[in-house]
């Protein structure tokens, strides 16, 4: 819904299956292969530009890494991971070690941006009171283009998100904290951030653009049922 309300054409490849609904994710399992379904979308992405958002991923490293290898020789002109760890609520997914292991077979292959939260960056720092350059640091000596380091996860009234590249740590303006959760906030920006960045905005700028796409949609939460947490509708005005 979000790449399609800022005017990107969706088309998705199953790199994870689950079982969950508005209060928790139960289950976590592997999709079918994912690549016949990457080379029947292959013919789209000739001659265009595009882009691509891995998220929720549960590959064995061997397929993962043959997607990844693919994705590159495909040459997509923007990438974003965003390193899910887990659901906000429910299972678990990945161990640091299993997070390490993805990043690199992934950042590897060259231009990826890395999306993590607080709690995901510390994961791989093994540090969790470690400053934001030492957050990113991981990934940036695995071979991502840059570390866009979401603050939502953090304390106080106050949030603020960080771009960092190598040598470079770049603030990108304090907001405040909106009131309640929502699922699905984590997918929502690393979406967004494609989306603008395919529309012609440098990263940084993206980054804010996908945090202001978020915040115009926070009012009114979406509770189907009046069931679980509430989630919000990207496309909503």
């Amino acid at each position: 819904m979000t790449l399609a309300a800022l005017g990107v054409h969706p088309m998705a490849i199953c790199t994870a299956e689950t079982v969950q609904n508005g209060l928790a994710c139960s289950a976590i399992t592997p999709p079918a292969d994912p690549l016949p379904r990457l080379e029947a979308l292959a013919p789209h992405l000739a001659g265009t530009p595009w882009g691509v958002k891995l998220g929720l991923c549960d590959l064995d490293d061997r397929t993962f890494s043959v997607l990844a290898a693919r994705v590159a020789e495909l040459a997509p002109a923007v990438r974003i991971w965003d390193p899910i760890l887990a659901p906000t609520a429910g299972v678990g997914l990945h161990s640091s070690a299993r997070l390490r292991a993805m990043a690199e077979a992934l950042l590897a292959t060259g231009g990826w941006v890395v999306s993590p939260n607080l709690p995901e960056a510390a994961a791989l720092a093994g540090d969790p009171e470690a400053g934001c350059a030492a957050l990113a640091a991981p990934f940036l000596d695995l071979g991502a283009a840059a570390v866009w380091l979401k603050g939502g996860h953090g304390q106080g009234l106050e949030l603020e998100d960080f771009w960092i590249t190598p040598g470079t740590v770049l603030g990108l303006g304090r907001a405040r904290r909106l009131p309640g959760e929502r699922r699905g906030t984590g997918c929502t920006l690393a979406s967004a951030w494609l989306a603008w960045r395919l529309r012609g905005l440098p990263g940084p700028d993206a980054a804010v653009a996908a945090a202001r796409f978020l915040r115009e949609r926070w009012e009114p939460p979406v509770q189907p049922g009046g069931f679980g947490r509430p989630c919000f509708a990207p496309g909503a005005p």
